[in-house]
């Protein structure tokens, strides 16, 4: 059974990248090397992987990729902390 993997870089400008790959390992060391001169990451090295999932459905992996990426920082930082609790009352936008 192949697995696929949804992860969360923590950039070195303190911004966070979501991607989704079969090969986790090798994505990540692609993304410390800056492989693809062109990926959000290349520029905002290094990297640290700070949350990863894994998936035997490679459609359920991109999709929930897709989810992730339109969430809110904080929402994010709560996933990555395990706080899966916090995860339905964070949304995008901020109320005052």
């Amino acid at each position: 059974m192949k697995l696929s993997y949804v992860y969360i870089l923590k950039c070195a400008d303190e911004t966070y990248y979501t991607g989704v790959s079969s090969n986790l390992e090798q994505r990540l060391y692609q993304h410390q090397c800056g492989f693809f001169p062109g990926c959000y990451t290349f520029k905002r090295r290094p990297v640290e992987l700070v949350f990863y999932c894994d998936f035997t459905d490679i459609t359920l992996a991109i999709s929930t990729e897709k989810q992730i990426k339109k969430w809110s920082r904080s929402k994010k930082e709560a996933l990555i902390e395990g706080r899966y609790d916090d995860l339905p009352n964070l949304a995008k936008k901020k109320f005052k």
